[in-house]
This record gives C-alpha cells, structure tokens and sequence, in this order.
C-alpha cells in the first residue's frame, strides 16, 4: 500500500471514492466541480493511498486563512477524506490523514480544520472539536422590517470577488471575530459564479442567499454586517420574498447581531454542526493567533504530540498587548498538554472543562482562559 499524490488520470477514480462516501454529484454539478479538483491535483493538495496501482482512499485540503480574535490565521481544510467501503476498518483512514498532516506541516501551514464524519480517527490524530456553524430557522416576515435606515446595496457577481473579500475581512478583523473562513479572491470568483444564488454587497456587508433545497424556503449561508443598519438593509432583502417563502434557514454565528435585532426570539430553532481543530506548528499559530489587547499570561506548558513532533516538549508561552508567542525553554512546566487539548485550549474551551475532560494537567493555569477566550464559529462548509 503506497500513499502519494493523486494523478489527474485518475481524476475519475476518485469521484467515484467521493459518491461512495457522500453521494454522486449530478453531470453540471461534476462540470463545476472539476476545474476545482484538477487545480487541487496540481497543487500536490490530493493525497491517494493506492493498492496494487487502484485508489482505494483519497483526502485533501483546501488553502485558506482562519479569523482569530481579528486575525487571520493561515488554515488547511481537511476535505474529502473517502475509503473504498471494502477497504474500511484496517486503518487505511488513520493513514491517510496522518500524511495529510505531514503534507500541511510540509507546507508551513500552521492549523488545519475538519468537518468530521467520524471524530475518533480524526481525535487520534490530534483533533478536537472546537466550534460549530449554526443554523437558525425564522419565518421570512420577521426580516421584512429590519432595515431602519437607508443602506446603499448592490447585487454582486464574480467581478466583485476582490470587493467582497475586502469587505468581509474588514467587518472580521473589526469586530474580532474568530473562525470564519477567507478563501480567497479565485475561489470566492468562482463561488459567485454558482447559478441561482443571490448575492448583494455594502460598504461594510455582504448577503448571499439562494433557494433551500427540497424546501419551500429560503437559505442564507452567508450574512455579515459591520453596522445595525447594514444588517437590518441586507436581512430586509430576503424579507422581501415573504409572500412566496414562508420561512429563512439561515447560517449565523452563535452571536450575530440579527438576533438581537429580532422583535421576538421565542421560538429560535437553532442547529449545530461540530468542526474540528488542529494545531500543526504550536509557534506560529500562537504567533499569527489575536489575542485581547488587556489581557497578559505568561506560563510553561509541556506539549505532547506524536504526529507533530516539532510541536512537543517544553515551551515558554508568552501573551501580551495583543500578541503570543511560544519558545523553547528547559523550565519545570505548569500545564501539560496533549495535541487535542492544545487544539482545545487554542479553540477557546475554558481551562475548567480541559481539566474535567482529561484533556489538560496542571494548577498553573492564571491567563490561560481569558488570553484564548473565544466562541468559535463558521459560515462556510468544504
């Protein structure tokens, strides 16, 4: 068994594995879908584990950047992960992430991210849930009326992709969000592109909206306002198809500023998916990570990590005016760590469940919840 990069020959092959494990795409949706997956393939970020020369597993990643308290953080995300079901349940999983990580090391990216389908292969890797994008179903006539004040918008297309990232890097690293995604200026192009969605940009906001599938709804899957008044303009533009949508699903962060602008919130019906994190270079994700400005903690952690061994050992973790830093240091350490509570710790989960949950040892933990303090959140899935 032979783990190497996948070759655009066996690009059929490999949309095969993918309908096995999620399903088959429909002929236009394979069409638009290709250009992305042979551009993968020449970047050496599709990995297949062969058997005899057949593809029996395939994984890759995608390159992005991930907000961290008003940062961004360079990010794999770590997709397509699929195993011939005859080959299921002898490792060949656990193998091909375990390359996966050392081709994003490779790289110098410094934390990848998942959607798992099954979190202990992923956990043993290194892995650790995180945050979640969410889900909130409201009936359309309650954003009919949101838009108090009068907002310049626009309908966006491809040849706005520059505009748009700006903009939501803008409102992200203003309000210090952390995990949303920027995937750059080619893929949001592209993502534009896609047929029957809606999309409309402000000065500090952007809505992209389309039909629910299989539904008699509407679904928004990305709403993001650097002001009360973009937000009430953009949510008012889906209220507009009240009379023939009776309800929104839409894709918010635990705390978007819509629900708090709401008349009535007596009925929220919010769904969660769980996404996980890993730490693959500990120094340069503290160094790239935002921290609070006020905040300041200074401790020795002890990191254990077999998959990434550069991360392991004695480190000096430093925070202040907004910053972190790790370097080595041969001092008695006060926490100890494993890869999936450093993921943890990094993500935001407060030191008081890292302990109860085994993930974290030590008493010297003084700065250690309000330096990572976050609510992690996405709006995009891969």
């Amino acid at each position: 068994m032979e783990i190497r990069d996948v070759a655009l020959e066996d690009l059929d092959a490999l949309f095969e594995l993918s309908a096995q494990a999620f399903g088959p795409l429909s002929a236009p949706e394979r069409a638009r879908a290709t250009p992305l997956d042979q551009g993968a393939i020449e970047d050496g970020r599709v990995l297949g584990c062969y058997d005899g020369g057949r593809l029996i597993a395939t994984g890759r990643y995608h390159p992005m950047e991930q907000w961290w308290h008003g940062r961004a953080v360079p990010m794999a995300g770590v997709a397509a992960v699929s195993v011939a079901p005859e080959e299921r349940g002898r490792g060949v999983g656990s193998r091909l992430v375990g390359a996966l990580i050392a081709l994003i090391a490779s790289r110098g990216i410094p934390l990848s991210v998942l959607y798992p389908a099954t979190a202990p292969v992923y956990r043993r890797a290194g892995y650790e849930h995180a945050g979640g994008r969410h889900w909130v179903t409201l009936p359309t006539e309650a954003l009919r009326g949101l838009a108090a004040d009068p907002v310049k918008v626009r309908r966006a297309g491809p040849g706005d992709a520059a505009e748009v990232v700006e903009v939501l890097a803008r409102v992200h690293r203003g309000v210090r969000d952390s995990g949303p995604f920027d995937r750059g200026v080619d893929y949001t192009r592209w993502d534009l592109s896609a047929p029957d969605t809606y999309a409309y940009l402000a000065e500090d906001g952007f809505l992209r909206y389309r039909w629910d599938r299989g539904g008699a709804g509407l679904f928004v899957d990305r709403a993001v306002a650097g002001s009360a008044a973009t937000a009430g303009a953009l949510w008012s533009v889906v209220g507009t198809g009240s009379s023939t949508a009776e309800t929104v699903r839409a894709c918010v962060g635990p705390q978007d500023p819509l629900l708090w602008q709401l008349r009535d919130r007596s009925a929220d019906d919010i769904r969660r998916r769980s996404w996980m994190l890993r730490v693959v270079d500990a120094p340069a994700a503290v160094a790239a990570r935002g921290f609070p400005d006020h905040v300041a903690a200074e401790l020795v952690l002890d990191l254990a990590d077999t998959s990434c061994p550069a991360n392991a050992g004695t480190w000096r973790l430093s925070v202040s005016g907004g910053r972190g830093t790790l370097t080595r240091t041969d001092e008695p350490a006060a926490v100890r760590l494993p890869a999936c509570g450093l993921a943890a710790l990094f993500a935001g989960v407060p030191v008081s469940t890292l302990r109860r949950s085994g993930l974290l040892e030590g008493a010297g933990t003084a700065g250690l919840c309000a330096a990572f303090a976050a609510t992690p959140f996405t709006l995009d899935d891969f």
